[in-house]
């Protein structure tokens, strides 16, 4: 069944090199028990783990079952391993948080074919531990466990049983029923090799190897060996390459188990691996939303500003090389040049005055600071401004200089809360003035509030309200966009001849197009989302690093485990997949978590600050694929680090 010829292996040990086999050869047959002794260091383990397919021996030859297998591949070793060894360790390797019974059935997991699934139940059974199968190893006696590795290793039905110390931990009583279960699997015709030191323990095996200083020391049959349940036949060609196939849905789901209960037992870690990832996808939602709403609010300010439009403002002069300044008597504005505007200019639809000043407006025992704004009828058509309730005053209102206002809806808010305002008295700067009307709601953005406004008739502000005797700008409308840039022109020459300024002094009248304020809006709108996502992405990067951080410790805090489980036949694909979806859950937890916070929050906020939040469909999906991305790639590297590790130096990890 076994034929070895001439292994040697040898150990770096620091600086040093220690042979711990030197050319040693054998053969055992199938159905032998056989222990091999020695002392400490003498090389025993090390031709057990080489044995076992946990190690590989730097040169000779290791033929099983027909099979050469020394030089065989991690993936193609640890299938053999799954069809026809089972391990039994000195320090049982039960994984602490799993029953009795999931720890008898893990090497299930990892068996390619049909899995009886009732055999570690009937296992334990055997075993004498009936009344014991969903106690956790922190539940059992030493001998008890060790049973629970005696099933384990025997639920992929093996054809050799490796045995390394087996009752080095364990009470007098408890080891007389271990190498009790042995020799009656071996009776079965289950060939058992067996390392120990003890005499005691060796004499009850059929054949004993002694092993000193890396060479076969002594090799001696104690009873006759009879060959007994043979099952026949040369050990299994592997069927796939390593890393070729993906894992079926089966398989996927069982990975998805594991990873779930490695997760939920370190419940602190994955929490806090979990909130690293939800306040970078929470970041990334409201940060977009808030992106979007700052675009928003500023469209709705721009569209305010009217389509087709241009504004002309008073600009400077500039005599002998000094600038006279913003306010200039020859370049302020009057009704006269307003009234001038809409009649001389061709191609002009309509035009509208405009006087801005800060007041103090009250009702009843409320006082709001806001701005008043002083304009004409054609106002409301050419900004949007057309009342919601009530109406916009009217040429006659000008003419009369009647105090009447239009109220914006912040105005509304602070005076009048849910009332009607429409036919109120309201007093600004100490004057009544009747509310006729409130115009629709527009926004607002940091800096500006388009519903913090009164509108009143421009004259009845200049001379009953500000005491002023010109206006601060002309909003012109073209009749076609394509007559704004000429009419620019035209306005400006118009306003140089009237006020008679020279055509050199350009500057003393300023033209600012409407698309003008829209570009630079647009511009700042999206600078402000780029550099929010910016933020976002950094805030996911951080919570990716955490993943990674974590992983890495999960890794080496499990390298005993990873170690086991290719010992009882996981191939690296199992161990990567394992790790990698430990990784997924959690960055997907986060993200899910993030998603719906961001979305709350968002909601809440729109409806606490009056502010548009819109959470996109786009900002979703890219908080999912994000936290998704970056589990994947925080979690790769370490699973690729675990499913890398070879499984006896894994299970040597201190």
């Amino acid at each position: 069944m076994i034929e070895i010829s001439n292994l040697t292996k040898t150990y770096a040990m620091g600086k040093a090199k220690v042979e711990a086999l030197r050319g040693v050869s054998l053969s055992i047959g199938e159905g032998e028990f056989v222990a091999i002794m020695g002392f400490s260091g003498s090389g025993k383990s090390t031709l057990l783990h080489i044995l076992g397919l946990l190690d590989k021996p730097d040169s000779g030859s290791y033929r099983l079952m027909g099979r050469e297998v020394s030089r065989l591949g991690g993936d193609e070793l640890a299938a053999i391993r799954s069809r026809t060894i089972g391990f039994v360790f000195q320090q049982f390797h039960l994984l602490a948080r799993t029953t009795a019974l999931e720890n008898a059935a893990l090497p299930l997991l990892y068996l390619d074919g049909p899995r009886p699934r009732e055999l570690p139940g009937q296992l334990l059974r055997e075993v004498g531990l009936a009344a014991r199968v969903t106690h956790k190893p922190n539940e059992l006696s030493g001998g008890q466990q060790q049973r629970v590795a005696l099933a384990r290793s025997l639920v992929n039905q093996p054809r050799i049983i490796l045995a390394d110390e087996p009752t080095g931990n364990l009470d007098t009583q408890s080891s007389l029923e271990i190498l009790g279960l042995l020799q009656k699997l071996n009776r079965r015709g289950i060939t058992v090799i067996l390392v120990t030191h003890e005499w005691s323990i060796a004499r009850r095996a059929r054949r004993i190897i002694h092993i000193k200083d890396g060479r076969i020391d002594s090799d001696r049959r104690l009873r006759a060996w009879k060959k007994t349940g043979s099952r026949g036949g040369e050990v299994a060609a592997v069927p796939q390459a390593p890393g070729e196939a993906l894992p079926s849905f089966r398989q996927l789901g069982e990975y998805f188990q594991q990873a779930f209960r490695s997760l939920w037992a370190n419940k602190l870690r994955t929490g806090l691996s979990i909130l690293g990832i939800l306040i970078g996808v929470w970041a990334c939602i409201i940060v977009m939303a808030v992106g979007a709403g700052t675009k928003i609010s500023a469209e709705k300010a721009i569209a305010s500003l009217g389509s087709n439009v241009i504004q002309l403002q008073p600009g400077t002069r500039t005599i002998g090389g000094v600038s006279l300044g913003w306010w200039d008597p020859m370049t302020r504005l009057t009704l006269a040049d307003y009234e001038d505007i809409g009649r001389l200019i061709p191609g002009v639809k309509r035009t509208a005055p405009e006087i801005w000043g800060k007041v103090q407006v009250t009702y009843g025992d409320k006082n709001w600071s806001t701005y008043l704004v002083g304009t004409s009828p054609n106002f409301a058509p050419m900004k949007a401004f057309i009342p919601t309730a009530g109406s916009f005053f009217t040429d006659e209102d000008l003419v009369q200089r009647n105090k009447v206002a239009v109220l914006g809806m912040t105005d509304v808010r602070q005076l009048f809360g849910d009332k009607n305002p429409v036919g109120a008295i309201i007093k600004i700067n100490k004057i009544s003035f009747q509310v006729i009307g409130v115009y629709p709601e527009k926004g607002a953005t940091t800096w500006w509030d388009s519903d913090d406004m009164i509108l009143v008739p421009v004259t009845t502000a200049m001379y009953r309200v500000l005491g002023q005797a010109f206006i601060g700008s002309v909003d012109i409308e073209a009749a076609r966009a394509d007559l704004l840039p000429g009419m620019g022109d035209s306005v400006k020459s118009l306003m140089l001849q009237r006020h008679h300024i020279p055509a050199t002094q350009e500057s003393a009248f300023r033209i600012i197009a409407m698309s003008d304020y829209q570009d630079a809006m647009s511009a700042f709108g999206n600078v402000l989302s780029y550099s929010l996502f910016g933020v976002a992405v950094i805030s996911l990067f951080v919570g990716g690093v955490g993943i990674m951080n974590i992983m890495l410790v999960s890794v080496t805090e499990r390298t005993r485990e990873i170690g086991l489980r290719k010992a009882i036949g996981a191939k690296r694909r199992d161990i990567l997949f394992q790790f990698l979806i430990e990784s997924v859950m959690v960055s997907l937890a986060g993200g899910l978590l993030g998603m719906a916070l961001g979305w709350i929050m968002a909601v809440v906020g729109s409806r606490i600050f009056n502010w548009e939040m819109p959470v996109t469909f786009f900002a979703v999906m890219l908080g999912f694929l994000f936290s998704v991305g970056v589990g994947v790639l925080a979690g790769f590297w370490p699973a690729l680090r675990a499913s890398r590790l070879n499984p006896i130096d894994a299970l040597r990890f201190e």
